[in-house]
């Protein structure tokens, strides 16, 4: 493997970017090559999830007409990792305090899966962006 493969994607909120993330993810690991399938499992989990709650809170809370995130991905010996920013409003919500939902919940599983299936998952609100950070090792 090269020294680090990195990707992006710029896209609009809407569901059809959830599956282009999906997409850029299955190119990606063209590209990286080996990994042991739990850690892509675990990690490919994290970013289609994190994905998902960008478009689904954007929508709910302010539309998503005219909004953006940016996915970042990147690959080197040691980790998996990506990042996401976005231009909605702060997201109102405790990554510590977060837990898997009731049994027959109809929503509320996908942070809760994230940071089960990741090493770090951190959220901030920076220069009017929403910023998120994902990273699985690899060893």
């Amino acid at each position: 493997m090269a020294d680090k493969i990195e990707r992006s994607l710029l896209a609009d909120v809407s569901l059809e970017s959830v599956e282009a993330v999906h997409d850029l993810l299955l190119e990606w690991f063209e590209e990286v090559g080996e990994v042991d399938p739990r850690v892509r499992f675990a990690f490919e989990t994290a970013v289609v999830e994190i994905a998902g709650n960008i478009v689904e809170h954007t929508v709910a809370a302010q539309g998503a007409e005219g909004r953006h995130f940016t996915v970042e991905l990147v690959a080197d010996e040691a980790a998996l990792t990506a990042t996401f920013q976005d231009d909605a409003q702060p997201a109102e919500l405790d990554l510590s305090a977060v837990t898997m939902a009731e049994e027959g919940a109809e929503d509320g599983r996908g942070l809760a899966l994230a940071l089960a299936s990741v090493d770090r998952l951190e959220y901030r609100h920076e220069g009017g962006r929403n910023i998120w950070s994902i990273e699985c090792r690899r060893g």
